[in-house]
């Protein structure tokens, strides 16, 4: 990773527009979406599974300047792309409220492109959302969270982009085993730590 893209820098500022335009997938009938940026998505994505009312969760790439990026692409520094997690969720079930609960439990929101030892703008904060209802909850969220750490919460809150699914050993990493073979409950309501890397 070269000095200017670990300061978050692109070396590519031009942008494809297919990778600026809004997502255009479509969730499940009475089923919303939410994206969230919280660091190395893996852990982040366990944590979205065990909420009650979530009905799928996919791991992927969103916000960046590149069209269809790769694992690869992502972690150069070059594209602009943020590691996230899709949530699918049934509103009548769990609201957006409780998705941002598990989003601020889940990660440091006061450290700027990094969580614990993963460095680099792919690991930034950040809620991306898809209705005016969400945008207004997560400003309003972000700004209590900030008064109760007492310090600056550099969470960037944006309209949701084009979605890229991440490759698919990526997919429900830490459920499978992650890199240790040692599976980790989905369970909904489910306590028990989250080991990042299995």
């Amino acid at each position: 990773m070269s000095w200017l893209s670990w300061l978050g820098f692109s070396s590519n500022p031009t942008p494809d527009p297919r990778a600026q335009g809004p997502d255009d997938d479509l969730p499940s009938p009475g089923q919303q979406f939410a994206q969230f940026g919280a660091g190395c998505f893996w852990g982040v994505e366990l944590a979205f599974q065990r909420v009650p009312g979530v009905t799928k969760t996919e791991v992927g790439y969103t916000q960046g300047l590149t069209h269809n990026p790769k694992y690869s692409d992502v972690c150069s520094g070059t594209t602009n792309h943020s590691e996230v997690v899709r949530v699918q969720y049934d509103p009548k079930e769990c609201s957006f409220e409780s998705l941002l609960d598990c989003f601020w439990e889940r990660h440091d929101p006061t450290t700027l492109n990094r969580q614990g030892n993963d460095i680099g703008t792919q690991y930034r904060s950040g809620i991306y959302f898809y209705t005016p209802e969400q945008e207004k909850a997560a400003i309003e969220s972000k700004e209590k969270h900030s008064k109760k750490l007492n310090r600056k919460v550099v969470t960037e809150i944006l309209p949701a982009k084009k979605f890229y699914r991440a490759e698919e050993y990526h997919q429900q990493y830490l459920a499978k085993g992650g890199r240790f073979g040692s599976r980790q409950s989905i369970e909904k309501g489910c306590n028990d730590p989250i080991r990042c890397y299995g």
